[in-house]
């Protein structure tokens, strides 16, 4: 059933005050086509949402907003210690990795925490501690939005990089994930050289040992949405060449980075920022976290006016000092 004229201010986690001309929720790719169709017979812009944990509505959203509620869990093949795990585009992504965790299926681990849902992971490509979704993604299951046809596409097709994927470049608006496949592997083994998770983990790591350290220290960094709404990490970490960080260390000599391939670093985002001391420091009800200078929150009654011209300041600030461009990593929703 479409909902219209809906307040969707509890239904995004930066929690700005927002309404959709419409939302409904789906529980299954028919009932997807059936709403798709009535939004083309309509003429009513459309778009998939999660969680809503990496967008800011800049205004009310003039359009049908397609929840998907499709949970299903199929484990399709099991062979050579590994397991093909096909996760509904509606789990939530942390619940889905829980449950990994419990089935003793080792790869998504380190990405225990993180908000959003199992189809969101896949156009989002989303990352921590040196492990990305498109490591273990097999294939993605979409929904061709002007057929209505369904498809698969292996994942190295899906042109993943950095926190993208062509899901966000050249097939915006093209498809709607309803499924995604994982490889999974059921071998202990772990990724734990990224950031200081190894000193959490310490020397005898378990699969629940590490999902634990990695909720803790996300816990510490960043805030619940319930208690200061956000989207996460503001800002995509930055790519330079070793030139511009070599140039860079002469000012900074303590500039971090992190090595990609012999001509290019990546720079954290949340360093050049603090280093700025923009941590605290508030536009209206939007304010940097105190305590992860990555993140922009909503303090109790930020505008999104606030948060984009925050970020903007942020991001001017930090091309003067470094000549770097940092951009954001969460999606305006106009």
């Amino acid at each position: 059933m479409i909902q219209e004229n809906i307040d969707i201010t509890r239904r995004h986690t930066f929690g700005i005050a927002t309404r959709a001309r419409a939302w409904a929720d789906y529980s299954s790719v028919d009932e997807l086509r059936i709403l798709l169709q009535e939004a083309h017979k309509q003429q009513w812009a459309y778009m998939p949402i999660g969680e809503g944990s990496n967008l800011l509505f800049v205004k009310n959203y003039e359009g049908l907003l397609l929840h998907s509620a499709i949970k299903s869990l199929n484990v399709t093949t099991s062979l050579n210690n590994e397991v093909l795990v096909q996760a509904g585009s509606g789990w939530i992504w942390d619940d889905f990795v829980a449950y990994c965790v419990a089935q003793g299926w080792y790869g998504v681990e380190n990405l225990s925490y993180i908000p959003g849902t199992v189809g969101a992971s896949a156009v989002q490509n989303v990352g921590a501690y040196g492990v990305e979704a498109c490591d273990v993604i097999e294939s993605v299951t979409l929904l061709a939005t002007d057929t209505l046809k369904e498809c698969t596409i292996k994942a190295s097709d899906c042109g993943y990089g950095y926190r993208t994927s062509h899901f966000k470049g050249d097939w915006k608006g093209m498809y709607i994930v309803t499924a995604v496949t994982f490889r999974l592997s059921t071998t202990p083994h772990y990724t734990l050289d990224y950031g200081n998770l190894h000193q959490w983990v310490g020397d005898t790591p378990s699969l629940q040992g590490v999902r634990n350290a990695v909720i803790e220290i996300r816990r510490k960094k960043l805030p619940e949405p319930h208690e200061l709404g956000s989207a996460g990490s503001f800002f995509v970490n930055p790519v330079i060449s070793r030139e511009h960080y070599s140039k860079l260390q002469e000012k900074h000599p303590d500039i971090p980075c992190y090595e990609i391939d012999e001509q290019r670093v990546k720079e954290p985002a949340a360093w050049l920022i603090d280093r700025l001391k923009w941590k605290g420091k508030s536009l209206g009800g939007a304010m940097v976290y105190p305590e992860q200078p990555l993140v922009i929150v909503n303090t109790g009654n930020a505008k999104a006016g606030h948060v984009v011209q925050l970020a903007q300041d942020i991001a001017f600030s930090v091309l003067m000092e470094f000549g770097i461009a940092i951009t954001p990593e969460v999606n305006y929703i106009y």
